[in-house]
């Protein structure tokens, strides 16, 4: 047996919690843990792609789907009590379920077109990370990390992108008093910032989105797994070293100087 097989066979199971785990920024990340040896929760609101990601992973065991809507609390309650109940501990927590903004201009919105994505992108993840902070605080070893899905909306808007910005906004706020408040318990919160990752909720840039300027421009993109690559990077980070915002994008997309 070499140095390298010695170290890997010795590694302590590493245990993560992905949401959104079916599709798009959620499958990739998922996908990169798991071909690096971490046992991963496959979390989401439809269980056949969930079951896609773990039988495309070939990891057995290492991999668990739990349908789950990030909405309820008991929900994510029970995710995270089926996570404890089959691997006994959580450090990993990728806290990525979210949605787009509703069609049209926010003027003709409905309440419930407005809470809708609230309730997935601001109150679902606050609750993931509540619950991630409960579990790793109590267990043994102590600590944890948790990642939280900004974006670059989080820093710069896109226009008619009022919902999606200001709760992307606000997971930045999220994750700066989480990282502060965690450090009493070991646990390290940072977020990654992506831009134009090309997914199905992506695919619009290659036919054209409205820039600043009102008009319409095709975008260029990414690979989706080079985002689960940066997630990867992140969560094989000592606890002792954090990266607070990671941001990875298309590299000639009008982030830089939108506007």
């Amino acid at each position: 047996m070499n140095d390298k097989t010695s170290s890997s066979a010795a590694r302590a199971p590493r245990i993560a919690i992905v949401t959104g785990a079916g599709t798009g920024i959620g499958r990739a990340a998922a996908l990169a843990l798991l071909a690096d040896g971490w046992s991963v929760v496959l979390a989401g609101r439809r269980p056949e792609p969930l079951e896609s990601v773990a039988d495309e992973s070939g990891a057995g065991a290492r991999v668990f789907a739990v349908p789950t809507d990030v909405t309820r609390p008991e929900s994510v309650d029970a995710l995270f009590a089926a996570t404890l109940q089959r691997y006994g501990r959580v450090d990993l927590l990728f806290n990525n379920a979210g949605v787009s903004n509703p069609p049209g201009p926010f003027e003709d919105w409905t309440p419930e077109q407005w809470k809708g994505v609230v309730d997935i992108n601001l109150n679902g993840m606050f609750y993931c990370l509540q619950r991630a902070f409960r579990a790793m605080r109590d267990q043994t070893p102590r600590g944890g990390r948790i990642i939280n899905n900004g974006s670059i909306s989080a820093h710069t808007p896109r226009p008619n992108s009022m919902a999606y910005t200001a709760t992307k906004h606000a997971v930045a706020g999220l994750t700066k008093t989480a990282a502060l408040d965690g450090r009493k318990y070991d646990i390290a919160v940072g977020q990654v910032d992506v831009g134009n990752a090309l997914t199905e909720m992506a695919a619009k840039f290659q036919r054209g989105v409205p820039q600043a300027t009102g008009e319409i421009a095709v975008e260029p993109t990414m690979d989706v797994n080079v985002v689960g690559q940066s997630v990867l990077y992140m969560a094989n980070l000592p606890l002792e070293a954090n990266v607070l915002f990671h941001t990875v994008m298309a590299t000639k997309m009008p982030f830089v100087g939108r506007g």
